[in-house]
Formats: structure tokens, C-alpha cells, sequence
């Protein structure tokens, strides 16, 4: 029987779509899905739903839950990361608190800047215990991760471990029409090309019938006189030339030119929502009893098919029928002008031979050069939790466009040992 493991299935909504998209596939529907997470309650509450979902429709898929990890992963021939290392409270609320003492604000902090830093390193641990036991038990697994910061936890996996790790976002996959309908433009019969670095993946061509369809874009976008909330990405579009593919409230901080202490118009000015994570996370939290009874009591729960990757992806490796992803992939010439090391999001076909990555060749030099600021923080990043050297926290940090904009050297080391210090046993020991 194929097996599909979930881990950090007590994400209830994330479960929901990914493996009620594999219930729906016919070639994936008599799969056993195995459910893991250290939160018992949580867990329960996603193998209920599933459970509901799979009778619903045709009652051919096992569900089972998993409390000894490695049993989940025993014989495994999918599994998903789905896993947040110190959940909201207490790591992800000290990694927006301690930061604002420094007068540094963030609005998601899961990527890059000080708190994608900090995800990275409590994360980036528990990603190595998973991938001893995966080539344990499970060696020949692909494992998909979904787990932020995307590009650092990735690279880590495959740079540090022989686990075939690939790393998938939804950003790619709802770009064009992120971009297109708020202008009243047609999504039919569109192509689009798009590579990058994930969160900052660069629409790189988009056409209808061969016609290139940048000049009516940017025609409509710059005339746009309401108010919106996308005016961070019009500004990269507007000065670099191409539009990104993640939102603005992200992209707002992997840059130094709008979240600035000492320029505070500019928050109204690109309507940046500052803490915006915290304030989902906080009415995620409010509206969960009402979302449980949606989810988890409603035995005549629906689903349709989404756009998440992971349900085509097994599809396409089991039937060996092709499919095209925008996927996370070390850089093995791909991207010519990005560093060999980094994880780049580019074009890949999926097959039963596994996940073909498609050569880019070189990306327009500004765009190329705005991702390296990045690469450079998550390249540092890697090698802090790889080698347990405080030293290499602190470059990170130092190298981060946004952090290195607004703090001084000292200001970021000190920063780096408060946050340190604040997460405790969530980190491993430091140098």
C-alpha cells in the first residue's frame, strides 16, 4: 500500500488541503495517510476531519495516527513537512517583540530578516532528526517540504543530508492571477515564466498568444488610483522591471526601502501591515472553535480539489504522467548567475523518474542581484546551524537587507544574543 506521511498534521486547515487533494486523486485515494504531530489534541482533530472527508468520498484511503515518529515514517513512500518549530507562542512571538525593542519591525518574519533567521535555526535541527530516520526507514521517500524559511530549510536538507527534498510554495501558482485580475485583465490562455528564489520568484515573461503582455500591465498598474495592498510589488515592478511573485506585506521586508524607523510614511505610503503574522495567528486562534466545528464536527464535510502542489506531484510520480511545478532545487547550473550553493525556485517537470529541474540560463541582472542580497543571508544562515557557530548568526544578520538597513553592528549582535537567550531550549548550544 503506498504511505504518505504528514508531519505537522495537527495543522488542520494545511491537512485538510493536501491530503483531501490526494483523496480526491484517483491514483492516491487507497493510500494509508499517516498523521504525525506532537500536539495530540490537534492531531486527533485532523484525523477526524480526514476521516470524515474519506468516507465522504468512497472511504478507499487508511488514515492513521502516528504517536512514535519513526513509525510514521516507516516505509514511507511520501512525506510532507508541514511543521512549525515553537509555534506561535512562545517563537514566533519573540521573534517579532524583541526585534521591535531595537526599533526593528517585521510584518511575517518567516523567510528572511531577523525572525526567518531565527525560524531557520530552531527549525533547521529538528529537520536533521527527521532525515535520520527517513534514511533509516524510509530511503528511498521524496520528501516535500512546505515549511518556512523555504529556501534555508531546503538547502539545508540537501545540502546536509541524502534525503530527496524538494521545497513547494503556492506563490508561484497564483502569481499571474494575483497580478492580472485586480487590473480587469483575462487569465485565459495565459503563459507565464517564472524563476527565482522563493517569496522573491520573478514573473519573467507572461504572454497571450504570444503577445507580451508586460506593457498593458504596467500601463493599468501605475495608473491604479484606489487604494490597494500590492503597492509594494507595483514599486519593484515599477524600478526593477518585473513583477515578484510573493505579496507585498513579504516582500515589504527582504528589501531595505520601505519598513524604515527613521521614514515612517512610508508604512502608510506602501500600506505595510506591520505585524501582520501575529494579528492572523491571534484571530486564527479567536475563530479556531468556530473553524473546529467547520472542520472536525461536520461529519458531511465537502472538499474540491486546490491549487497546492503535493497531491499532483504524487500523482504525476505515480502515473508517470507529467506535470510542471514551480519547485525549490539547489542550483546545479540552473540559474547561471546565482550562487551554485543556493536553492532557487525554477520550472520543474515531475514524472515517475522524480523532479526534473529546467534550465533558466542567466536572470536579468537587477533581479539577479536583488535575490543574491537574500541568498546571502540564507547561505549564513545554513552554515550557523550546520556548524553551531555563534559567529556565523551574527553575519546572517549583518547581511540581511532589511536588518543591516536600520541597526548598527553592535545593535545586531546584541539583537542575535537577546533572541538567543529568549528561545532557549528551542535552539541547539552555540559557539
Amino acid at each position: 500500500m503506498l504511505k504518505i506521511t504528514f508531519l505537522g498534521a495537527g495543522s488542520t486547515v494545511f491537512a485538510k488541503n493536501v491530503l483531501g487533494d490526494c483523496i480526491l486523486t484517483p491514483a492516491l485515494q487507497e493510500a494509508e495517510f499517516a498523521l504525525y504531530d506532537i500536539d495530540q489534541q490537534r492531531l486527533k482533530d485532523s484525523a477526524m476531519m480526514l476521516e470524515n472527508i474519506n468516507r465522504n468520498y468512497g472511504n478507499q484511503a487508511r488514515i492513521r495516527s502516528y504517536h512514535e515518529l519513526k513509525k510514521a515514517l516507516n516505509g514511507a513512500d511520501y512525506i510532507i513537512n508541514a511543521i512549525q518549530v515553537g509555534g506561535y507562542r512562545p517563537s514566533t512571538v519573540i521573534d517579532f517583540e524583541i526585534p521591535k525593542k531595537y526599533g526593528l519591525r517585521q510584518t511575517i518574519a518567516d523567510t528572511l530578516g531577523i525572525g526567518g533567521i531565527f525560524r531557520a535555526l530552531r527549525t533547521i535541527p529538528v529537520l536533521l532528526e527527521f532525515a535520520k530516520k527517513i534514511e533509516t526507514v524510509a530511503p528511498e521517500a521524496w520528501f516535500l517540504n512546505y515549511t518556512n524559511p523555504m529556501a534555508i530549510l531546503t538547502g539545508a536538507m540537501l545540502r546536509a543530508t541524502g534525503v530527496k527534498t524538494v521545497g513547494l510554495c503556492h506563490s508561484v501558482q497564483v502569481c499571474h492571477q494575483n497580478l492580472l485580475e485586480p487590473l480587469d485583465m483575462s487569465t485565459d490562455n495565459i503563459q507565464y515564466k517564472i524563476a527565482g528564489i522563493n517569496h522573491m520568484a520573478w514573473l519573467l515573461e507572461i504572454t497571450r498568444d504570444g503577445k507580451d503582455l508586460y506593457p498593458e500591465i504596467k500601463k493599468k498598474a501605475f495608473n491604479r488610483t484606489e487604494p490597494h495592498s500590492d503597492l509594494v510589488r507595483y514599486e519593484i515592478m515599477k524600478q526593477f522591471g518585473y513583477y515578484v511573485t510573493e505579496s507585498s506585506e513579504h516582500n515589504a521586508e527582504y528589501l531595505p526601502y520601505f519598513i524604515k524607523e527613521k521614514y515612517p510614511e512610508l508604512i502608510e505610503k506602501f500600506q505595510i501591515p506591520l505585524d501582520e503574522y501575529p494579528r492572523r495567528c491571534e484571530k486564527q486562534l479567536a475563530d479556531w472553535s468556530e473553524m473546529r466545528d467547520e472542520l472536525v464536527k461536520n461529519e458531511q464535510i465537502e472538499h474540491q480539489r486546490t491549487k497546492e502542489y503535493a497531491s499532483y506531484i504524487l500523482e504525476a510520480m505515480e502515473t508517470n504522467n507529467p506535470y510542471k511545478i514551480g519547485g525549490n532545487v539547489l542550483n546545479k547550473g540552473l540559474i547561471t548567475n546565482l550562487p551554485a550553493k543556493a536553492v532557487v525556485e525554477v520550472p520543474c517537470l515531475i514524472d515517475s523518474s522524480g523532479v526534473s529541474p529546467c534550465y533558466v540560463g542567466e536572470l536579468p541582472e537587477q533581479l539577479a542581484a536583488l535575490n543574491r542580497t537574500n541568498i546571502n543571508t540564507q547561505l549564513l544562515t545554513i552554515k550557523a546551524a550546520l556548524t553551531r557557530k555563534k559567529d556565523y548568526i551574527y553575519q546572517a544578520a549583518m547581511l540581511d537587507p532589511h536588518t543591516s538597513a536600520e541597526l548598527t553592528i553592535d545593535e545586531i549582535i546584541n539583537l542575535c544574543d537577546d533572541l538567543i537567550e529568549a528561545h532557549g531550549d528551542w535552539l541547539p548550544k552555540y559557539k
